[in-house]
């Protein structure tokens, strides 16, 4: 079935600094969209979601242009932004005349609680209809609430997206947290949910049964018309394959209909990020 990945991170080191790559050896080189599209293209994804990469501010305006013009089958970007700024409106302009941004997304799980709670941010988040984007939201579990269901309520008008299923800490069982995290958030009807990103929470030897209690509460709290899947490529790599990930994910939607996938693997995605598709 077509798929439509959400969430691709294209690096090029040559033209842009990513300071937090430092301090992640197994991903610290380039990245490039024909080397993606190679194992991508054999598994059905027919076209992706630049998701930026945490460039250096000075990149950020230039490495969304650039993205956007890596391939034909780059169908948008989700460019970096900081709404915590007083210039975040003059960055929403810039980012406006460019075809084929989608939404926006400030990091929040690397960042202390405190940035995103300010007036101003929540101001400058309030923005994002005007220019018809979406806001992705990384948070940790823990972070869920109130972190994340305070900006939520903040911003009624703005289109969230949850990355990662909301990062749960897998590897270390911590489940509670994220359940009860994710129950709440779900009941905000500007969420939907990414399905992406959550091998990398997992030890190297995880299988489908690792991820299925995970997996089957994202499906009861959101249900499949308010989730979009994302391959998180490369940081994926960090535990798994591109093609393992796939293979996950198709097992997870077994019983589900053919309308339930498509919705998740494609449907959603286009409909939520205004793909012409």
């Amino acid at each position: 079935m077509k798929i439509i990945d959400t969430h691709l991170h294209l690096v090029d080191q040559h033209r842009f600094s990513y300071p937090w790559l430092g301090n992640a050896p197994a991903l610290n080189r380039n990245w490039s969209a024909e080397n993606y599209f190679a194992e991508a293209s054999r598994l059905g994804i027919e076209q992706a979601l630049h998701m930026e990469v945490d460039v250096a501010d000075e990149h950020m305006l230039a490495e969304t242009e650039a993205m956007l013009q890596a391939t034909p089958r780059i169908a948008g970007a989700i460019a970096a932004a900081r709404p915590e700024q007083a210039g975040f409106a003059q960055h929403l302009e810039r980012l406006a005349v460019l075809s084929g941004v989608k939404g926006v997304r400030r990091i929040l799980h690397t960042v202390p609680d405190e940035l995103s709670r300010s007036s101003l941010f929540a101001e400058n988040v309030r923005r994002l209809p005007e220019s018809g984007f979406t806001f992705d939201l990384c948070l940790r579990a823990d972070q869920l609430t109130p972190i994340g269901t305070e900006l939520v309520d903040k911003a009624p008008e703005v289109q969230f997206i949850l990355d990662h299923c909301g990062v749960p800490d897998i590897a270390g069982g911590a489940f509670e947290i994220w359940r009860d995290g994710i129950t709440s958030i779900a009941q905000r009807p500007n969420v939907v949910v990414k399905l992406s990103g959550i091998v990398a929470y997992c030890a190297p030897d995880w299988t489908v049964q690792t991820l299925r209690p995970y997996f089957d509460h994202i499906v009861q709290s959101f249900g499949f018309d308010r989730m979009v899947w994302g391959s998180d490529h490369p940081v994926c790599t960090t535990t798994a394959t591109l093609t393992r990930w796939v293979v996950a994910t198709n097992a997870l939607l077994t019983d589900a209909g053919e309308t339930e996938r498509s919705a998740v693997l494609h449907r959603n995605a286009q409909r939520i990020y205004r793909l012409n598709t």
